[in-house]
């Protein structure tokens, strides 16, 4: 049947051609649609890393035609001597210009001074102390006794005047407390009207109309307050006064006065409550030109002299409670002071002792350590040579002054240096000091490491661009490197080890909160065995982080993660309907044996 089969195809070759053209779409398409994931978004994962984080800034530059410093003072003056001339030859040390150093070499002469009294007052401790020195002591402590008993005369002073100043201000504080309460709740005003005590009536007497009446009524509701409040105090106040004699004890005295300084400032504050509800309505009727009634300006009038006179006793009263305060602070300063006299008396008859012996020597270190600051100082006003090289360039000469931003000439050495230039934001991250790695272009296959030896203070702008030059020593010359050689410098500003790691692109940010996507845990083997695409199964869940320091490609993760934990770095988005596409113009494709290069993260 099958050679039957064969033979009808051969005879008909078209017909067979279309047929197994409709077979192989046929299965290709089964094949695509169990198998092509195409459709579905993919994940690109790593690793959380445990590494070193090294942040840097780049520039370039060349490798200067000479290597140079400049040579300048660290302190400012007048030139009086010029050792060098230019071209000269110099070697470590050599003096290359001296400055006026007068006013240093008298701080020497001070600080020798200083020295030699500190080590004369250390041996005259070692000595015993003479009859003068123990009168003088003796007269001292006298003086600290006398200073305490005027002091304790003074607050017993201020007690006996403190309770004059209460029973002054209990005759008025009565009179004060009635009148209010006349002024508000008596019926004084209108008399004939039915509408209630003096606080209502002014509260009729606002317009409804732009708030009045209603701020008003908050006045009043305040001094029903305020004088509740003050009539209360007011009377414990006065029946503890009729309870205290003037010859009670001082503590009660004081506790007395106190308590009738905060009573008079509680009437005081409700007097003014009064006052400002009195105003407020007076100012409202005038504005509608109503009749003001002469009982409030009666009621205006009591209150200024209520006012005056709790102004008064007010004063009086803190004048009262600082001299207690400050007398009480003047006997504690006494007995300080009567103890450390009795002591220093004490110590002064039994002669030094071990710890006022090792004082007095740590004062001798002290002044020679400023003896030797003097010197130091001194010394910076001799410009020297810091290291063997030729005099390239002089600008000094007798008679200039100089600071220390001032250069006085360079000095070229043999050593090798790269000028390399950053913009503003980059520089203000570089120090002196700094490592770095440099790479040639002339030489692609060597690196060769350095320090920053010079930051350019003064920025160079062109066309509305500032950089600043940075010069770096090498730490090692290799003849290959010429002058004028165009040089690339990686600057490394911050370096931190042993820091958990993620790719800039895994961490993302939603108010305010830094987090991270993980894959399921179901997922976890998949994303490990397809790092750079893998269609997960289950949701991806959040993990927040918080992030410390990064660089261009990485950052540090100070919390959330550890290390060999599965992060997602990417999101690769369905290229489905792309690839049929393509394929569909160039032919048949099986899915998955196509090739490829895949990046590890590191």
């Amino acid at each position: 049947m099958i050679s039957k089969l064969l033979l009808q195809l051969k005879k008909h070759k078209f017909i067979a051609g279309i047929l197994l053209l409709l077979v192989i779409a046929g299965g290709y398409w089964s094949y695509a649609k169990i198998f092509n994931n195409d459709d579905a978004v993919r994940y690109a994962t790593a690793q959380v890393q445990n590494g070193t984080l090294i942040v840097s800034v780049s520039g370039s530059g060349q490798v200067s035609v000479s290597n140079q410093i400049d040579i300048k003072p660290k302190v400012a003056g007048d030139i009086v001597y010029v050792g060098v001339k230019n071209g000269q030859e110099v070697k470590a040390g050599a003096l290359i210009v001296q400055l006026d150093a007068r006013d240093a070499q008298k701080a020497v002469r001070d600080a020798e001074m200083d020295l030699e009294s500190a080590k004369l007052s250390l041996e005259k401790l070692k000595e015993p102390a003479d009859a003068l020195s123990i009168l003088q002591a003796e007269d001292s402590l006298a003086q600290a006794k006398e200073s305490k008993q005027k002091a304790e005369d003074d607050l017993k002073q201020a007690y006996e005047n403190g309770f004059n100043t209460i029973a002054n201000a209990m005759l008025d504080l009565p009179g004060i407390m009635n009148g209010l309460k006349d002024m508000m709740f008596g019926n004084t005003i209108d008399p004939a009207s039915s509408g209630g005590d003096n606080i209502t009536w002014y509260v009729n007497q606002t317009d409804y109309e732009g708030g009045a009446r209603d701020k008003a009524i908050r006045y009043r509701d305040d001094i029903y307050n305020a004088y509740n409040n003050a009539q209360k105090v007011y009377k414990k106040n006065f029946d503890d006064y009729k309870l205290t004699s003037r010859t009670a004890d001082p503590a009660t005295i004081e506790a007395l006065i106190f308590e009738t300084y905060d009573t008079t400032k509680i009437i005081a504050d409700t007097v003014k409550t009064v006052d400002n509800y009195i105003d407020f309505v007076q100012d409202d009727m005038e504005k509608r030109n109503l009749n003001i009634p002469a009982m409030v300006l009666t009621h205006q009038a009591n209150i200024n002299s209520y006012t005056s006179k709790i102004n008064s006793h007010l004063s009086n009263l803190l004048t009262i409670k600082r001299t207690i305060e400050d007398s009480k602070n003047e006997i504690i300063n006494a007995d300080r002071s009567i103890a450390e006299k009795t002591e220093s008396l004490a110590k002064l008859k039994a002669g030094p002792d071990a710890l006022d012996i090792q004082s007095a020597e740590l004062t001798v270190k002290q002044r020679e350590n400023a003896l030797l600051d003097a010197q130091e100082k001194l010394a910076d006003y001799s410009i020297r040579a810091p290291f063997d090289g030729i005099i390239a360039k002089l600008d000094a000469k007798e008679g200039d002054t100089v600071s220390s931003a001032t250069i006085l000439g360079t000095l070229i050495t043999k050593q090798k240096i790269a000028e390399i230039s950053l913009n503003e934001v980059d520089v203000a991250k570089v120090k002196v000091g700094q490592k770095a790695t440099l790479t040639f272009d002339a030489v692609p296959d060597l690196t060769i490491t350095g320090q920053v030896a010079e930051v350019d203070t003064m920025g160079t702008v062109s066309e509305g661009v500032v950089t600043y030059t940075i010069k770096i020593n090498f730490d090692t010359q290799d003849d290959r490197i010429k002058p004028g050689m165009s040089v690339s410098a990686a600057i490394v500003t911050e370096a931190k080890p042993n820091v958990l790691l993620v790719p800039n692109s895994a961490v993302k940010s939603q108010g305010g909160i830094n987090y991270v996507e993980m894959p399921d845990e179901r997922d976890i083997a998949l994303a490990k065995n397809n790092p750079n695409g893998a269609v997960f199964k289950n949701p991806l869940r959040r993990q927040a982080v918080e992030i410390g320091l990064a660089n261009d490609e990485y950052m540090e993760i100070t919390s959330g993660l550890k290390e060999g934990d599965i992060i997602v770095t990417r999101t690769i988005q369905p290229t489905a309907q792309t690839t049929r596409t393509q394929q569909r113009s160039t032919g048949f494709t099986i899915p998955g044996l196509t090739g490829g290069s895949r990046n590890i993260p590191r």
